[in-house]
């Protein structure tokens, strides 16, 4: 994760959460009050975002620090410590919930992106993202499915060509939006093509594109299409697909599946942040 540009997303959150100041936190203590406080998981998943807290500290003036117990990617049961802070109970309480709703989101993300990865049981395909983001968040949702296991799809429209069904519509064939492509482009950026039948899948091979996507296929489709496509052209599975039906697509021979489920409908890992008094608080 780029820690500058992510440092500059949460100070933009801070921003919107405390507005002009914490009137609860501020009323209370004043910057000379120190204590610690405990992140626990409340159920087992996979960590991300255990960067979040010290940034959101560094930003309200570096009066607090976080100790993890637990790193990115790793697995953490209903319980266990996740991290311990210090410091400033005004940075402690007034950044507490900036943080739990960034590490709660992240670690869900990669928390579900792990089960896909599980549940399909095929290390031959890999498991992708795609652009179904939360705007503003696509850089931690996006960090969240490597944590789990996964891979990174386009970052956005400007990193790859993907041409869809209506690109393809509007310009009058496979072949032509591809030519039209190549006379803009470099070298350098690849092209995808969105099919759904297999003369399409012929189509996409002679325009020499660099990745097909079959679109919204069975996965007896999907093993008929990828016969016609030679092994130097990447190959993609989307649409359709969930938790319940992923296996079904076990030894389809294509390359990635990419799944709009993993940013766009999670559940949050349920993660709390806790007052604990002296020796209750192990420390590394």
């Amino acid at each position: 994760m780029n820690l500058l540009l992510a440092k500059e997303k949460i100070n933009e959150f801070l921003l919107e959460d405390i507005g002009s100041g914490d009137l609860s936190t501020n009323s209370i203590f004043d910057k000379n009050d120190k204590d610690d406080g405990i992140f626990i998981a409340k159920q087992d998943g996979i960590v991300s975002g255990i960067d979040i807290p010290n940034i959101v500290y560094e930003i309200l003036g570096g009066q607090a620090s976080f100790t993890p117990h637990k790193f990115d990617g790793e697995t953490v049961k209903a319980g266990e410590t996740i991290g311990v802070a210090s410091g400033s109970v005004q940075s402690l309480l007034t950044g507490e919930r900036v943080i739990l709703n960034l590490m709660q989101r992240m670690s869900g993300i990669s928390t579900v992106t792990a089960q896909a990865v599980k549940t399909l049981d095929d290390p031959n395909i890999r498991i992708c993202d795609t652009r179904k983001t939360a705007p503003g968040l696509r850089m931690f949702d996006k960090y969240s499915v490597r944590m789990g296991g996964g891979y990174n799809h386009r970052v956005g429209l400007y990193d790859g060509v993907m041409l869809k069904d209506n690109h393809i519509a509007y310009a009058g064939g496979i072949q032509q939006a591809v030519e039209k492509v190549r006379d803009k482009i470099g070298h350098m950026v690849k092209i995808e093509v969105e099919v759904e039948r297999l003369d399409q899948v012929k189509q996409a091979v002679n325009s020499a594109v660099d990745v097909i996507m079959f679109d919204n296929r069975t996965p007896e489709e999907v093993k008929e299409f990828a016969k016609y496509v030679p092994a130097h052209i990447t190959t993609e599975i989307s649409g359709g697909i969930t938790l319940q039906n992923i296996n079904s697509y076990k030894g389809t021979n294509a390359d990635y599946i990419s799944l709009g489920f993993l940013t766009h409908s999670i559940k949050a890992l349920d993660i709390s942040f806790n007052n604990i008094k002296g020796d209750k608080i192990w420390r590394p």
